[in-house]
């Protein structure tokens, strides 16, 4: 029989990057609900917001990063969301470009980890999330830098899913499909519709993601439901 209250977070505390948009905003609020401590950690520029701490911190500059989590520790749960998506042919990239995308989407993945991980370690629990993507089947054009920080993304996770594990710590990954978002309304914006429908045809459920189904599951994995379930990357992609 399932115990919900095992998906309490009450007397956690959560740090998810990322968090203004679309999808990191879903989990914010879900984490929020479910009893969690919220902190929001994305741009200097952002506005706080009620009920959330908040961390304005630019991902390019890792060391000032890593200080300023360092200096809001502890952490129970860590929600590595945040991305830069472009898309255009992978010659159009300059290498900075490519570099940027790595940092951003994966680099603070590692970064921020290794200050939140010594907390978990000494609690002897722990959650860390990192967001990878459906764009790891190879089926999507005009990202290669966003694919290439992704699948770095999957090998982070599966690395210190092995090495935290002995602490009681879960390491996993969540590959959303095509979620419904405001990145989506700017990247497609010419051809929303035509977008829509394609991403329709090629899932086996024939409605979109929501940012909230994919909060669910990042919930979910980070209660003690999900105790026994480490190193997996889960796809919430509608049957793609």
């Amino acid at each position: 029989m399932t115990d919900f209250l095992k998906m309490d977070l009450s007397g956690k505390r959560a740090l998810i990057t990322g968090a203004l948009g679309t999808l990191g905003s879903a989990m914010a609020e879900q984490f929020k609900h479910a009893g969690a401590d919220v902190t929001i950690l994305d741009r200097p520029d952002g506005e706080s917001r009620d009920g959330f701490g908040y961390l304005g911190v630019d991902l390019n500059d890792l060391p000032a990063a890593e200080e300023a989590v360092r200096a809001a520790t502890p952490f129970d749960v860590l929600i590595n969301n945040a991305a830069l998506i472009i898309n255009k042919p992978h010659e159009a990239f300059s290498l900075a470009e490519y570099e940027d995308q790595i940092r951003v989407n994966s680099s603070a993945a590692f970064a921020l980890s290794r200050v939140c991980a010594p907390h978990m370690k000494e609690k002897g629990w722990g959650k860390i999330v990192n967001l990878t993507s459906i764009t790891l089947n190879g089926q999507w054009d005009g990202y290669v830098p966003y694919v290439a920080s992704k699948g770095a993304m999957l090998g982070l996770t599966k690395g210190l899913a092995r090495e935290l594990g002995p602490f009681g710590i879960n390491v996993n990954a969540i590959a959303p499909g095509a979620v419904k978002s405001e990145a989506e309304n700017r990247v497609f914006a010419d051809r929303l519709d035509e977008y829509n429908d394609w991403v329709l045809e090629r899932q086996c459920l024939k409605s979109r993601i929501e940012a909230s189904d994919v909060a669910d599951l990042a919930l979910f994995l980070c209660s003690d439901a999900a105790r026994m379930i480490s190193g997996q990357n889960m796809a919430i992609d509608g049957g793609w």
